[in-house]
């Protein structure tokens, strides 16, 4: 990450012009751009030294003028359960100073899922949130996205001829990350853009190719770019939901006030490929004396109607500071056994990572922050870029 540019991140006509400036012949561009393409995606290379079925001349000559490297790992920390979030720090591209951002792993039977970070903080203020206490400091890259992926995958041994640590828990057979979810800092539409890069890459068939359906992004309910997910990116869609009344979502979660409740879930209705195979995953905290009780329940399955849907329920993981409680046990069973009475799966998700703060809405890094008049001013243009009919 020494200020060249990075070949990570680019789409292929990009690393096409790429080699264009780099002196590569015409003829045999398309050839160099599928090279390298297999030793960042396929191989996981982050050095050019590695790329040997490339020239010496020509991996001297792409050294001198880009960048593979992988960000720094600042800290990396272990939960009890297997879980492994990582603190990555990237260059400061405009905000300053380098800026820092959290990712985790969580490995269960038979599969790994990697939560990606989309921006450094996040503008929407989700009081149940920590991330939400920490103010947008920017957008991360398309290269940022995806380094979070390659890093976990080093980290992991899961790279052809590398080696998982010793002791990781991880699926017994296969990859090591079978799964990403758009769920970490930040709200992905906001970054639609560089998120759309680089999940495309991820999903490309002659590199990580990683199935869209094992591909999740979660919104808190930014509905016009709900719109554009499905038709330009065709991953599966999560919704950030929390409570079934507008006057309670618009405390729990601020943008409702601006796409509310009906909108949102029209846009699900709507959604391009929503199906009882490719249900819309729907996230719900259960906020004790808040959120929990069974009128809420009833309540929800109505909303839902007609929407292929499964709903996960989050017991609260608490933070430094929060002004909520966890519901209790029986509560959230009650709950869950109605919605799955009424035919809609709802599994509760078992926490993971308490110990490290690593849980579902739990991610915070301690970034330099914009100066206050710079960060307002980049709310308002995301915001504008994304609110329009």
């Amino acid at each position: 990450m020494d200020g060249k540019p990075t070949l990570v991140g680019m789409n292929r006509e990009e690393m096409v012009a790429a080699m264009a400036d780099a002196g590569v012949p015409e003829r045999q561009r398309k050839m160099r751009v599928n090279q390298i393409w297999h030793w960042l995606y396929v191989r996981g290379s982050s050095d050019f030294a590695d790329m040997h079925t490339i020239s010496r001349d020509l991996r001297e000559q792409l050294d001198a003028k880009f960048t593979i490297a992988r960000p720094e790992i600042v800290e990396e920390q272990i939960s009890n359960d297997g879980t492994r979030k990582w603190l990555m720090r990237f260059p400061p591209r405009g905000a300053g100073r380098p800026v820092e951002v959290e990712t985790v792993y969580i490995p269960e039977e038979g599969r790994g899922t990697l939560c990606i970070s989309s921006q450094v903080g996040c503008t929407l203020t989700c009081t149940f949130c920590h991330t939400g206490t920490q103010k947008l400091v920017r957008n991360l890259t398309a290269e940022e996205i995806l380094a979070q992926l390659l890093v976990a995958r080093d980290k992991l041994g899961d790279f052809p001829h590398r080696d998982t640590p010793q002791g990781a828990i991880v699926p017994t057979e296969g990859r090591k990350v079978t799964n990403i979810v758009m769920m970490g800092m930040g709200e992905p539409l906001y970054n639609f853009d560089h998120v759309k890069k680089a999940l495309l890459i991820a999903a490309d068939g002659d590199g990580l190719a990683l199935s869209r359906r094992r591909i999740t992004l979660s919104t808190s309910g930014v509905v016009p770019g709900i719109v554009r997910t499905g038709e330009e990116i065709g991953v599966m869609l999560a919704i950030s939901l929390h409570a079934v009344r507008d006057e309670l979502r618009d405390e729990l979660v601020p943008i409702n006030k601006k796409y509310p409740l009906k909108e949102l879930l029209d846009a699900c209705r709507t959604y391009p490929g929503v199906s009882n195979a490719r249900r819309i995953t729907f996230e719900y905290v259960m906020l004790k004396g808040v959120n929990d009780s069974l009128s809420d329940a009833k309540e929800l399955v109505r909303l839902l109607k007609g929407i292929p849907a499964k709903i996960n329920l989050i017991p609260f993981n608490p933070w430094p500071g929060s002004n909520y409680e966890c519901s209790d046990w029986d509560t959230i069973e009650t709950f869950a056994d109605f919605i799955n009475a009424n035919g809609y799966a709802s599994p509760i998700r078992r926490p993971r990572g308490r110990d490290i703060l690593a849980a579902c809405g739990q991610l915070k890094s301690e970034s330099e922050r914009m100066r206050k008049t710079d960060r307002l001013a980049l709310e308002a243009v995301m915001i504008a870029g994304h609110g329009a009919d």
